[in-house]
């Protein structure tokens, strides 16, 4: 995310004010925490205490929370079919799965109490125009990201194939840092989804490493919908900066979801939110294919985006007093 000092410095001479006023705040997001099967005591133990933490998130960040546990007379499947199906379509989605997962070659799965679950189900029952972010803390999960891919969807998986089957330890990263602002990377008073899952991926490397163990699990992001996960090793900080040929750069969506918003962030009215995230997409855009331009026809394109991004800015600032 671009920071309110940088781009504020452009509105020095401009006069391009925004008249219209804004004032509705941004929407409510909804958390849905799903803890499956554990299977045996002690998993259910660790996957109960990372639900704890996303919940404990959840809660800081004013969502409408849904923990879904097995602890209900009807199977978590029905209840997370309907929680998900009655979620208003406006709302962010976040989808948090906890727990173990299966790949049989054609379909992954991720297991819950009772029946379980594959993407393609959670595809049709998700709204195709709903912003949703999934996060799949599972075995085997890396297969929802072709099945959920898609247009403002984010995926989070804890392996890059259906083949890594062995217990994941990546949940219990990702919830130890998603409410934690001290992994703030840019330095923006709040910890980005994308931030979260950089610091939990390379957590999770890191136990591996430091244990002397073969790495049997390695967390994929996809937020572009072109079915193809990336690594963190491929971003430097928060930029993505290695991809394979052909290869779309993900993370910028990520960057701009919070579960639990800076104060800043808070206030900013939901129109100047939304000019806010396209305008900063666009820069990204750009940036990405830079070497198709000209340098001076390159900063003339960055400034026509970039002096509009501070005079929002400036707007969301009076509209905050």
């Amino acid at each position: 995310m671009l920071s309110v000092g940088i781009v504020a410095g452009l509105l020095v001479g401009s006069t391009n004010v925004m008249q219209e006023e804004v004032s509705a705040k941004p929407v409510k997001p909804t958390l849905v925490v799903v803890v499956g099967a554990p299977g045996t005591d002690a998993y259910g133990t660790s996957f109960r205490e990372w639900a704890d933490r996303w919940v404990a998130a959840g809660q800081k960040g004013e969502a409408n929370v849904v923990r879904i546990d097995g602890s209900d007379e009807k199977p978590s499947r029905e209840i997370l079919k309907q929680a998900i199906e009655t979620t208003p379509h406006e709302s962010p989605l976040w989808l948090v799965l906890i727990g173990h997962g299966t790949f049989d070659e054609r379909t992954a799965r991720f297991n819950l109490v009772g029946p379980d679950v594959s993407a393609t189900e959670l595809s049709e029952w998700i709204h195709k125009d709903q912003p949703t972010a999934i996060v799949n803390c599972a075995s085997s999960s890396a297969p929802f990201i072709n099945g959920l891919s898609g247009k403002n969807r984010i995926i989070v998986t804890a392996t890059k194939s259906g083949s890594e089957q062995n217990y994941a330890r990546f949940g219990q990263f990702i919830a130890e840092v998603i409410g934690d602002s001290s992994v703030d990377l840019d330095k923006d008073g709040q910890t980005s989804l994308l931030e979260a899952w950089l610091i939990a991926a390379r957590r999770t490397q890191d136990f591996y490493s430091e244990n002397g163990r073969l790495a049997t699990e390695h967390a994929l992001i996809d937020d572009n919908g072109d079915e193809r996960g990336t690594r963190y090793d491929s971003f430097v900080g928060i930029r993505p900066v290695k991809t394979k040929e052909g290869q779309r750069l993900d993370g910028i969506r990520a960057n701009q979801w919070h579960l639990v918003r800076g104060e800043f962030e808070r206030t900013m009215p939901a129109k100047l939110l939304a000019e806010r995230n396209d305008l900063e997409l666009a820069v990204f855009k750009l940036r990405e294919n830079r070497s198709e331009y000209r340098e001076e026809a390159y900063y003339r394109e960055l400034e026509s985006l970039l002096v509009p991004l501070a005079v929002l800015y400036a707007e969301a600032e009076r509209s905050a007093k």
